[in-house]
């Protein structure tokens, strides 16, 4: 009885030792996927500017969990406005489980040419009216005299010059006179000293047809007051520019 005990166990064992040896082994788990690439592109728009002009620095990225821009943190996608002095590069850096991905982008800074030199306006030609005002001058005479001081020769002489290079100038010679004396006297001596001026003129190069005589006598003076200073400066002849 024994024998026959120890002869199931026996089978049983060995039954059960073919089974566990024809069960399958189980495969390993595969491994878990690579994390996806982190990508960043960076573009400048423009890429070239002047000096003291702006461009925008536009980026992207994927996969990424931080992400800056010359070290300063940023979105990880978005734009800045940017105005460099000089040629600059800048650096997007873009990093999370696949990688660090670095998008450089530059801009090229150049100097604005210089201004244009202003053309000179050229100065106004003067008038007949303004070169006969600073070139042409009175003479004076001595009391109840037509005779020429060397002053008035020297003044003469400059005027001289004014109208024979002037000679579309036409000239009236006025002979003024002081208060003095009555209003017949001084037309006469106004007129010698209108002559006077005149004959000088013409006998030193002056075209007679470019001068005229008037006389005021004592009735256009420049001063009012009797004294000997004012009486001066009324005896004199006088240029005016006729045409």
């Amino acid at each position: 009885m024994n024998n026959r005990k120890q002869w199931v166990l026996g089978v049983t064992l060995a039954a059960l030792l073919a089974l566990a040896g024809c069960k399958k082994k189980e495969k390993p788990a595969p491994p878990p996927p690579p994390p996806p690439p982190v990508t960043a592109t960076l573009s400048a728009n423009p890429a070239s500017i002047q000096s003291g002009q702006s461009s925008t620095l536009t980026w992207s990225t994927e996969n990424a969990t931080d992400v800056t821009l010359d070290g300063n943190k940023v979105d990880p996608s978005g734009s800045q406005t940017v105005s460099p002095r000089q040629t600059t590069t800048y650096h997007l850096k873009a990093t999370g489980a696949g990688g660090t991905q670095d998008a450089p982008a530059t801009i090229t800074v150049t100097q604005p040419p210089p201004p244009p030199t202003p053309t000179p306006t050229p100065a106004p030609t003067p008038g007949d009216d303004q070169v006969f005002a600073s070139s042409v001058h009175d003479i004076y005479y001595d009391y109840d005299k037509a005779d020429l001081s060397p002053e008035s020769i020297q003044t003469l002489t400059q005027n001289a010059a004014a109208f024979k290079a002037h000679p579309n100038w036409v000239v009236r010679i006025e002979g003024n006179c002081d208060e003095r004396g009555s209003i017949e006297y001084n037309l006469a001596l106004g007129e010698r000293r209108a002559g006077a001026a005149q004959q000088w003129l013409t006998q030193n190069g002056v075209s007679g047809g470019q001068l005229k005589t008037l006389s005021n006598g004592k009735e256009k003076p420049v001063c009012t007051e009797a004294n000997e200073a004012c009486w001066q400066r009324n005896r004199n002849a006088h240029f005016v520019l006729v045409h």
